[in-house]
C-alpha cells in the first residue's frame, strides 16, 4: 500500500481540529452514536446491509451513507477534507470462539480488516478504531492480532488494544469488545477507566411498559415517571415522553410452558425433560439457551437474544425490541427500520454507545492534549 499524504504530524493535527469521522460496516450506527456524543462528526458511513443503512440513516441524517459493497468504494471520491478518525468492525464470524463451522484462516469475512486497512492508507487520518470479537486475540494463536498491528505499523500508526466490557463503562450488559485503537501522532494511547458503578437489568428496564408474548405496539407509555426511575433510565429516556418500538416476538404455547420453569439466572436446565423432547442430545445446548435475565446484575450477551430465547426476568416472554435496545444502551428516540427480525439482528450486532462514547472522549481528550504539548 502507498500513502496518499506527505503532510507532517503538525499539518495533520491542524486539518483534524473539525473532528470529522468515516464509520465502515458501521451497522445501525453504536459506534457512531457514541463517537457524536463525544463531539465527533459523521461524515461518511459504509453499510451494505439495507436495512441497517435505513436505522443509520433515520439516526444520523447528517451523515452521507453508502449501502454498497466497501470493496467498490473509494473513499477519496466521497470526502473533502481527510478525517480526524477511521472506525468500524468488519464482519467477524470467522472470528468468533462461537462460531465453530467456520472458524479458520479460510472464512472470507475474515479478511474484510483488509478493506479497514485500505481506508486507513487511503484517507490518513490521525486516528483509527477497529473492533471485533474477543475471540480475535486467541485466533490463529494470536498471530491475526500480531499481524493486524504489523500492517497499521507498517503505514506508521502505533496500536493498542484491550478487551473491554461494556458493563465497566455504564452500559447494562456484561458485553465483551476486542478494541484497538491506533494513531500516526506518536501518543501512548491509554484505555478509559473503569466506571465505579454497575448498571443492573432492572435499572434499565423496569419502567418500560409491561407487555405479553407476541405484541406489536409501536407506542406506550413508560410504567413509571422519569422521577422514580434509575438514573440510567433518566438518561435512556431524556429526549423521549414515550417508549417506542415495544415490538415482542411471537413464541409458541409449548415453548412459553418452557419459560415458566426458569427462574432468574437459569437456562434450558431448568426445564422438565418431558419438555424437551424434541432436543435429541441436550448436551449440545448452548448455556445462554433459555436464560432468563437477573434483575439484580448487568445482563448476559445479547447478540442472539430471538434466536437465544433469552427471556424477560419478571414475564414469561422474550425482550421486546426497546428493551433489548436498553441493555445495549441506545436511548428511547433511536428509531430501528426493518423487519422485527432484521431489527433483532441489528441490536445484537450493535457496539453499545455508552462504551463507544468513553473511548471515543478519552482519544479526544488524548488528541486534544497532544495538541496543548
Amino acid at each position: 500500500m502507498t500513502h496518499k499524504y506527505n503532510e507532517t504530524a503538525n499539518n495533520e493535527l491542524d486539518i483534524n481540529k473539525s473532528l470529522d469521522a468515516v464509520d465502515i460496516f458501521c451497522g445501525a450506527g453504536g459506534l457512531s452514536l457514541g463517537a457524536e456524543n463525544a463531539g465527533i462528526k459523521i461524515t461518511l458511513a459504509i453499510e451494505k446491509d439495507s436495512a441497517a443503512a435505513e436505522t443509520f440513516k433515520e439516526n444520523h441524517p447528517t451523515a452521507k451513507i453508502l449501502c454498497q459493497d466497501i470493496c467498490s468504494i473509494k473513499p477519496l471520491e466521497h470526502l473533502k477534507n481527510k478525517p480526524f478518525i477511521v472506525f468500524g468492525g468488519p464482519p467477524c464470524q470467522g472470528f468468533s470462539t462461537s462460531n465453530t463451522k467456520t472458524r479458520s484462516l479460510k472464512n472470507e469475512n475474515n479478511f474484510l480488516f483488509y478493506e479497514f486497512l485500505r481506508f486507513v492508507d487511503e484517507l490518513r487520518p490521525s486516528w483509527f478504531l477497529f473492533e471485533n470479537v474477543e475471540g480475535i486475540t486467541t485466533f490463529d494463536k494470536g498471530n491475526t492480532v500480531r499481524k493486524i498491528k504489523d500492517l497499521f505499523a507498517n503505514l506508521g500508526y502505533t496500536s493498542t488494544e484491550k478487551v473491554m466490557y461494556a458493563s465497566d463503562y455504564g452500559v447494562p450488559q456484561h458485553r465483551n469488545r476486542f478494541i484497538m485503537v491506533g494513531n500516526r501522532l506518536g501518543i501512548d494511547f491509554k484505555f478509559p477507566e473503569k466506571f465505579d458503578y454497575k448498571v443492573s437489568v432492572e435499572d434499565a428496564i423496569s419502567d418500560l411498559p409491561s407487555l405479553k408474548n407476541g405484541d406489536n405496539i409501536n407506542e406506550l407509555s413508560y410504567s413509571k415517571k422519569a422521577s422514580e426511575s434509575s438514573d440510567y433510565a433518566k438518561l435512556m429516556r431524556k429526549n423521549s415522553t414515550i417508549s417506542f418500538q415495544n415490538f415482542v416476538s411471537r413464541n409458541r404455547d409449548y415453548v412459553l410452558e418452557r419459560y415458566k420453569h426458569i427462574r432468574q439466572g437459569q437456562n434450558w436446565k431448568a426445564i422438565p425433560d418431558e419438555l424437551m423432547q424434541n432436543y435429541t442430545d441436550k448436551n449440545n445446548c448452548h448455556s445462554g439457551i433459555y436464560k432468563r435475565l437477573n434483575s439484580t446484575i448487568p445482563s448476559v450477551v445479547i447478540s442472539n437474544y430471538r434466536k437465544n430465547m433469552l427471556i424477560h426476568p419478571f414475564e414469561d416472554r422474550g425482550l421486546s425490541v426497546r428493551e433489548a435496545a436498553r441493555l445495549q444502551s441506545f436511548p428511547d428516540n433511536f428509531i430501528f427500520k426493518g423487519t422485527l427480525s432484521h431489527i433483532q439482528q441489528q441490536i445484537g450486532n450493535a457496539v453499545p454507545p455508552l462504551l463507544a462514547e468513553a473511548i471515543f472522549k478519552t482519544i479526544k481528550l488524548q488528541h486534544e492534549q497532544a495538541i496543548d504539548n
